[in-house]
């Protein structure tokens, strides 16, 4: 018997029902885990595997699909289960037949997205820590946002980055954005939203009826401005979907500037998983923050 097989019988005990006629099929499940669609002769699940010591990693998934889920804006796959077996940790979830984000799911995101974040929170942070990809992020509960975003968010990247290798430079520059943050906030105070916390295009998608769908979040308390930012990452979201987000929920000026600001933390973090240029990229976008101060 394979370790899928393996652990599709993990997931029928911890789910107690029964599966013994299934087909498995390995699908395309991004740059961090193995994924594949299990077909039953009543429902299909999208599982996806990794190595036994990310099953936190899974755990935190399933806690954001559940938080979003529970919240009943935006669609998200339901989770089955999570757990380890045959050297592997894995988590399961409904198998949602996804098309592209175009039509009217653009729209429809940008209002339920408003929706979501149109809903406070108590604090800055989360219940538990999580990850982004395969990064630790870390949720400490922060009253103050400035700070939560400059130690839990920056300053940590920042770290990573000189164990991977970053250079001075990166690092003085960062340094003196960390020094000089409070900067960028002048005037704004926001309100913690739950938010996706990954939401770039391939995060999104539409089901078979055309309606949005986001799946693989790394959900905490905080700015609603830093999903907003993300969107605008590898290609952006469309005009609809920005048209529906601002006439339900509409942004303070000064995010043209912090949305740099927030997109920074995800190109120091694929620094530290992929390397590459975007060092490069992290210190110019570092550049066109301190030119602001």
């Amino acid at each position: 018997m394979s370790s899928i097989d393996n652990i599709v019988q993990d997931i029928a005990l911890t789910t107690e029902t029964k599966i013994d006629d299934y087909q498995l099929s390995s699908i395309g499940g991004g740059c961090i885990n193995a994924a594949y669609k299990l077909q039953t002769t009543d429902s299909a699940l999208f599982i996806k595997l990794n190595q036994p010591s990310l099953v936190g990693m899974f755990e935190a998934e399933a806690r954001g699909l559940q938080e979003l889920r529970g919240l009943d804006c935006v669609r998200v796959p339901e989770v089955i289960c999570f757990g380890q077996a045959d050297g592997h940790s894995y988590i399961a979830m409904e198998f949602i037949t996804l098309g592209s984000f175009r039509g009217h799911a653009p729209q429809l995101l940008g209002q339920q997205l408003a929706q979501l974040h149109h809903q406070p929170q108590a604090y800055f942070g989360w219940h538990i820590d999580n990850t982004i990809g395969s990064t630790p992020q870390h949720n400490d509960r922060e009253h103050d946002w400035p700070t939560f975003w400059q130690q839990q968010r920056l300053a940590k990247q920042l770290t990573f980055a000189a164990n991977n290798g970053a250079g001075r430079s990166l690092q003085k520059k960062g340094q003196q954005l960390l020094d000089n943050l409070a900067v960028f906030f002048d005037g704004y105070t926001p309100i913690p939203s739950l938010l996706h916390g990954d939401l770039w295009g391939g995060n999104a998608a539409a089901d078979e009826q055309g309606n949005p769908v986001v799946f693989d979040p790394a959900s905490y308390y905080g700015d609603r401005e830093t999903d907003i930012a993300m969107t605008e990452l590898f290609g952006g979201f469309n005009t609809e979907f920005y048209a529906a987000y601002k006439a339900e929920y509409p942004l303070d000026p000064g995010y043209k500037v912090r949305k740099t600001l927030y997109n920074l933390y995800h190109i120091l973090n694929h620094f530290n998983l992929f390397g590459g240029g975007y060092q490069s990229q992290a210190e110019s976008m570092m550049e066109q923050l301190l030119a602001e101060i």
